[in-house]
């Protein structure tokens, strides 16, 4: 039986520390309290700042062999930690417990490939004899790390979108300072207890839960050399234009579309698209919102995810057959409340689901949403997709993007010209063929344009916005 402590600490500079005790975090299902953590005051964030600057050569000097290592070393742990962390999620986070155990996976996953990455660090070696006056002369390049990191990550990831910013930061040579969501900092602090078992340069990392205000002082520090950012548009771009001169990276948000086109396998697309859109209670920046159908399949398809969403159990996170579980707040259910039932009210009609207690919303279908309703326009970031349909292809890829966000969209089709035209077409940052748009391989570089975001994570892409490039130009003694 998996049992979590009372208190947790912080971690500044390889070290747990415990100030205080003065952040609550609750259980989503019961909304109780279920354990504190330290809450990091401006003064330890100066000391983490400080630190990571400190450790800024370090870092930079360790063998690639020495990073791989304390990446191996947080696989092992990880796996070996598998049910806490899986159970921490279900209870700070809401995530029902095969979710937990999915995203305990990925984080794995994510590390493993960064310890294979660590060693792959290359640069290139380019001629530079373009004209006669550049007889002689060779040039290379390669990647150094860009300096001390600052980390900000979201509630609904909380272990693998911290990990995607932790272990490229580790296989480059980064010192960081990470602030987890405050309404689920757990994981976060997990991966901070695995780190200090290693032998990291003192003032390698930092985790520390922090209020909102303090994520200005991990944007505005001009010795920070980057930021890092997953959350919501409107924090992301405020925190950008704080950020001075420092790259900024933002994974924000979106309201994804799948298309189901007339040849589509129907019985796959319900069981991918009803993942996708109710997935840990939607709370996803690419799961499913709008569905977008051929009108000769429309009638069909809609009764078909009809009759599945209503076999949806919801409830407790940590019973195995609960695949809806708690939004994470009171607030966050009561606003998409309130988006379905102005869709409503506007002339949409619900199609099952609406239902509301506490946290928990029911799992909602609508078609013939007015397109200018919130429902439609900004992301639902819950358990709510749209319906509608499409007579041309052409007609469903301007019906995607008809948004000013642009994660990922997802094809249901065997027409490899429309998966190309697609792939032209739409304003997204990856295209999803015969599966949701939620899909994600660690791996790949993922990320959005328009309002979502700016850069791409992925282990090797991470890395390379975590460094530089660094030039060397030799003459050669025989150049003219």
């Amino acid at each position: 039986m998996v049992e979590l402590k009372s208190t947790y600490p912080l971690y500044l500079n390889n070290k747990a520390s415990q100030p205080n005790t003065d952040l609550e975090v609750t259980d989503k299902f019961t909304n109780e309290v279920a354990f504190r953590t330290a809450l990091a005051t401006p003064d330890i964030i100066e000391e983490a700042i400080a630190g990571a600057v400190r450790a800024t050569e370090p870092m930079a000097k360790m063998a690639s062999y020495e990073r791989q290592a304390v990446l191996e070393h947080c696989v092992t742990r990880f796996r070996e930690r598998f049910d806490e962390l899986a159970y921490s999620l279900c209870v700070e986070a809401g995530k029902p417990i095969n979710d937990a155990e999915g995203e305990v996976t990925r984080l794995i996953d994510t590390f493993k490939i960064a310890a294979e990455e660590a060693t792959r660090n290359y640069g290139e070696v380019q001629p530079l004899d373009i004209s006669a006056r550049a007889k002689g002369y060779m040039g290379m390049w390669k990647r150094v790390p860009i300096g001390p990191c600052s980390f900000i990550s979201p509630f609904n990831f909380p272990l693998n979108l911290a990990a995607h910013k932790i272990a490229p930061a580790i296989a480059m040579g980064c010192p960081f300072v990470m602030k987890p969501a405050s309404k689920t900092p757990l994981g976060a602090i997990i991966m901070g207890e695995v780190l200090a078992e290693t032998d990291l340069p003192e003032g390698a990392f930092s985790i520390l839960p922090a209020s909102r205000d303090g994520a200005d002082l991990f944007t505005t520090d001009e010795r920070l050399k980057l930021l890092s950012f997953t959350g919501s548009p409107g924090v992301g771009w405020d925190l950008k234009a704080k950020a001075g001169k420092k790259p900024v990276i933002l994974e924000l948000g979106g309201n994804a579309a799948v298309v189901v086109d007339k040849d589509a396998d129907l019985d796959h697309a319900l069981e991918r698209i009803i993942f996708g859109a109710f997935y840990q209670s939607g709370q996803s920046c690419i799961g499913v919102q709008r569905i977008i159908i051929h009108e000769e399949i429309y009638d069909i398809f809609r009764d078909m995810l009809v009759a599945k969403t209503k076999t949806l159990v919801s409830g407790d996170p940590k019973e195995r057959d609960t695949f809806i579980g708690p939004m994470i707040s009171l607030g966050e259910a009561k606003r998409l409340k309130g988006w379905i039932d102005s869709a409503v009210d506007g002339g949409a009609n619900l199609l099952c689901g609406g239902g509301c207690e506490g946290n928990m919303l029911e799992a909602t279908l609508l078609e013939n949403v007015d397109p200018s309703a919130d429902a439609n326009r900004e992301e639902a970031f819950g358990p709510m997709a749209l319906l509608t349909k499409f007579t041309d292809f052409n007609e469903a890829m301007e019906q995607v993007n008809d948004s000013k966000f642009g994660l990922q969209a997802g094809i249901f089709t065997r027409d490899i010209h429309k998966v190309l035209d697609a792939w032209d077409t739409l304003d997204v940052g990856g295209v999803v063929v015969n599966d949701v748009s939620s899909y994600r391989v660690d791996n790949m570089p993922y990320g959005g344009v328009k309002d979502s975001g700016l850069g791409r994570e992925g282990i090797r892409f991470a890395m390379e916005d975590m460094s530089e490039i660094r030039n060397l130009v030799i003459r050669r003694e025989s150049a003219g």
